[in-house]
């Protein structure tokens, strides 16, 4: 395992979580796959749909979905596409509901950047639990957008667990936006740790069954100007 993933495996072991400045985890993707098309990769979240859900609250944000599987000798696999399910534990928001988003296109989902990312989400989460034989994955595209007037919220549902085993959250772009603080909590609420993923690649990684995250409101710096936040969101759940 290259020296940062090892660390990060420590450190997410030792505490449940681990910040990852872009260069390092940059390094550590290249040392599982290609990332030759990240140009074509960014500029996807260019293309994302609605989220019609969230649209219902009187919140906005745009997404694509895609689920994939991971056996144990790292063979990853495109599934049939299908709705995304949490329950109101996890959810209270829109828990307890099926819901069907745009799915990632082919291109993005076969190419270069999200399956170097795919693998080594499969092979670090894969180290912090060895038993596990067959991952599900599912992937998300997300940009929040902050508009005149109104913050855009990434996490809407606020300080939560997903209801998987492990997440990573890696920073795509960021333009003419300030906050967007990674926080992440104990039960009790403590905050144990925060991070703002600003430079391209930052990456949260999440062990999601012991600790809890959000992510505070983006403003515009200018108001007259486009303004968005986009991450790339996967989680791992043992199958």
């Amino acid at each position: 395992m290259e020296a940062g993933s090892a660390r990060c495996t420590q450190v997410v072991r030792s505490q449940g979580f681990c910040f990852v400045h872009g260069a390092e985890m940059r390094e550590s993707l290249a040392g599982v796959g290609g990332l030759a098309d990240w140009g074509a990769f960014a500029e996807s979240w260019g293309h994302l749909g609605p989220d019609p859900y969230l649209a219902r609250t009187g919140r906005a944000r745009r997404r694509r979905h895609a689920v994939f599987s991971a056996a144990h000798d790292g063979a990853i696999r495109r599934e049939p596409h299908q709705p995304h399910f949490q329950s109101t534990e996890y959810n209270r928001l829109q828990g307890d509901i099926e819901r069907w988003f745009e799915p990632i296109t082919d291109a993005i989902a076969g190419g270069d950047c999200l399956q170097t990312i795919l693998r080594y989400s499969a092979g670090f989460f894969g180290a912090l639990a060895p038993e596990v034989a067959r991952w599900r994955i599912e992937v998300h595209q997300f940009r929040i957008e902050a508009r005149p007037g109104e913050a855009g919220e990434p996490t809407p549902e606020g300080v939560h667990r997903d209801g998987v085993d492990f997440v990573l959250v890696l920073m795509v772009d960021r333009r003419n936006i300030e906050s967007g603080t990674t926080t992440i909590h104990l039960a009790d609420g403590t905050e144990l740790g925060s991070f703002t993923l600003t430079e391209a690649f930052d990456t949260a990684l999440v062990d999601d069954a012991r600790v809890f995250h959000g992510v505070t409101a983006v403003t515009a710096l200018d108001p007259a100007q486009p303004a968005h936040r986009d991450v790339l969101v996967v989680t791992l759940r043992r199958e």
